[in-house]
């Protein structure tokens, strides 16, 4: 998707739904500029969607849509789980893959663009569930740090299978008594930030959502160091409010909670030394472009 196949013939624009024509005046394709404070008013950044009522997954997912710096030269790879509800209402390219292959998927694929599109910067990153990223592919997800693969993980962390009912899942807390884990999980939470780190792994983050500006800026760093440098990792905590007990506004609550002083998710960043002189240099160049633009703006009112 970009802003160029979306663009419609004149003399058809009197007979498109008004709908259509809203998302071509306001999209935000090419928009390099473009933030979460663009939800709400951006119809490609999930208007509507087919999860639970607050669910904390939809969040992440506009919070996401929102930070990607190239959304119409971005590949999304998903894999089975609630994640997969959300795709058709995506208005970025996307693959849905097997449980537990989407890192597998995002290798060749990730090689096939940079084959196909020589001179372009296509940017491809996974999207998937604790499940899919350190149970049941947690082979192909490590691998693909491994061979150091220029794409980006991102795992909506809600610590259990929420899409099949409750089963406990590597990255549940220990102690935590789940409808299909009755007797509590026995082991501690995996921790595969860290994992994925000794993995190969240049930048990690882990954090919840609860905050729009970390979230664009964890996402953001991910994808540009995924480019020039080596695989990342992103896990974002997305409790299932289902499974834990929660009514459908306490999401928030609940991840505010766990990212307070000592919470579980206190947001946390692992890095090589090369990756934070490069994250320097795009913070810096980054504070130029805003200020240039920002005297352009001023000179044109003048």
């Amino acid at each position: 998707m970009s802003l160029e196949k979306i663009q419609m013939t004149e003399g058809l624009m009197d007979i498109m739904p008004p709908e259509y024509q809203e998302l071509v005046s306001n999209a935000t394709f090419g928009n390099e500029d473009r933030s979460w404070k663009d939800i709400g008013s951006s119809k490609e950044l999930i208007e509507q969607h087919s999860l639970c009522a607050g669910c904390p997954e939809s969040i992440a997912f506009r919070f996401i849509l929102a930070a990607i710096p190239a959304p119409e030269d971005t590949i999304f790879v998903g894999s089975t789980g609630c994640t997969s509800l959300v795709f058709p209402h995506v208005g970025v390219q996307n693959i849905h893959s097997l449980f537990g292959n989407q890192n597998a998927i995002a290798s060749g694929l990730k090689r096939a663009l940079k084959l196909r599109f020589p001179d372009k910067e296509k940017d491809v990153i996974v999207l998937a569930g604790d499940g899919a990223t350190v149970d049941i592919g947690l082979d192909y997800t490590m691998q693909s740090w491994f061979r150091q693969e220029n794409f980006t993980t991102i795992c909506f962390d809600n610590e259990l299978y929420a899409n099949t009912g409750g089963q406990e899942s590597g990255l549940m807390q220990k102690g935590f008594v789940a409808k299909m884990a009755p007797m509590g999980k026995k082991f501690e939470k995996v921790r595969l930030p860290e994992i994925a780190f000794e993995a190969g792994c240049h930048y990690v983050a882990c954090l919840t959502v609860s905050k729009p500006n970390r979230v664009e800026k964890a996402i953001r760093n991910a994808i540009y160091v995924a480019r020039e440098i080596g695989p990342t990792y992103v896990q974002l905590y997305t409790p299932c409010i289902l499974e834990i007990g929660k009514q459908s506004m306490e999401g928030l609550d609940e991840m505010k909670d766990s990212e307070a002083i000592g919470g579980r998710f206190v947001m946390k960043e692992l890095m090589t030394d090369e990756v934070r002189e490069f994250l320097k240099e795009k913070d810096a160049e980054q504070k130029e472009r805003k200020k240039l633009a920002k005297a352009k703006a001023a000179a044109v009112t003048a």
